[in-house]
């Protein structure tokens, strides 16, 4: 997540939807600030809304995804409540006119999960990158500016 622009900061948050956490450390990097958790889990929004020190984010990108089973509606489901809990961090810490980029998948849910960047944000695109394979379900929703609630 990047801050304003004469001081930077950045915060990366893994999650895992295992009973074996599949989240491994990461070798430390100049200027980056790494915290490792499991965003379902309230403790890891907490430990990142206090690595921000109160400051409005300007960009929040997410590519987190859970372990897919192979039962589309069950990943539908596990993938919505990641997207829905970027979008309500992105709600309490994002700048109002910031940006939020979250990794989704086509298919089962992702019509609602559309919808609900539409009632939040002012702009909404679907954006699939150039090095996602022609055949990924893959894609990213980019909502920018906050809709007052």
């Amino acid at each position: 997540m990047l801050t304003d622009k004469r001081r930077i900061q950045t915060a990366v948050l893994g999650g895992a939807d295992s009973d074996e956490p599949l989240m491994l450390p990461m070798e430390a990097i100049e200027g980056v600030q790494f915290i490792q958790g499991d965003f379902r889990e309230q403790a890891s929004a907490d430990a990142l809304a206090q690595a921000l020190g109160g400051r409005p984010v300007v960009v929040e990108q997410t590519d987190m995804a859970p372990n897919l089973s192979g039962v589309a509606v069950s990943d539908a489901a596990r993938v919505s409540d990641l997207v829905e809990l970027a979008i309500a961090f992105a709600r309490e810490h994002l700048r109002s006119d910031g940006v939020l980029v979250a990794k989704v998948f086509h298919g089962s849910g992702y019509s609602q999960l559309v919808e609900q960047f539409k009632q939040s944000f002012r702009v909404v695109k679907a954006i699939k990158p150039g090095a996602s394979r022609d055949k990924s379900a893959e894609t990213f929703l980019v909502g920018r500016g906050l809709k007052t609630p």
